[in-house]
């Protein structure tokens, strides 16, 4: 089994790419040992030392780590990556839905049809390049000309995610939806 890894725009995390459908649909963060109980993946993830975060894409698992060098954190991740895959060991502990929920939505019924292109924005072209760089970006709310989004994995707590939301997402809603002022991350 070969694993490929890439760099993200957050040093602290890095992406692993093990050449197979890690999750099939939705996504997966958990931040600490706790939210990862859930997962033999995780787990396995985080008993290497220096991890504090995992997550989990359609073909790709990032990992982010609070301090040591990529160097001698990669053989151990790569390791774990590779024992889980060969063991043929579930993603997921039985009676775990796949679907991680971000929390409720909220925005004004009047405001559906924004809220509608909003997501279909984020989906066709926000969300697949997001993912490139190991994260996800999820919609939450839409009040008073502000869009609410999760970001994880990679994105989150990623230096450059704040130029991200500002310039980058937040200027493409506003050109195809005048109703948005502005974007926030939750």
């Amino acid at each position: 089994m070969f694993i490929q890894t890439e760099a993200t725009p957050n040093p602290a995390t890095l992406k692993f790419l093990p050449g197979r459908v890690v999750m099939p649909e939705g996504t997966f963060e958990a931040k600490n040992p706790d939210q990862g109980e859930v997962s033999p993946l995780a787990q396995r993830l985080f008993a290497v030392p220096g991890v504090t975060g995992v997550f989990f894409g359609y073909d790709f698992v990032t990992v982010t780590k609070a301090d040591g060098e990529w160097q001698h954190l990669k053989p151990a991740i790569l390791g774990a990556i590779m024992e889980h895959f060969m063991t043929g060991a579930p993603l997921f502990a039985d009676g775990y839905g796949a679907s991680q929920e971000d929390g409720e939505e909220f925005f004004d019924e009047q405001d559906a049809a924004t809220v509608e292109t909003i997501k279909e924005l984020l989906e066709t072209r926000i969300r697949p390049a997001v993912a490139g760089d190991g994260g996800d970006i999820t919609f939450r709310g839409f009040k008073d000309g502000t869009v609410y989004l999760v970001m994880k994995g990679a994105c989150s707590g990623c230096p450059s995610s704040t130029a991200t939301l500002r310039h980058g997402i937040q200027n493409l809603l506003r050109h195809f939806l005048p109703d948005v002022r502005e974007v926030q991350a939750v």
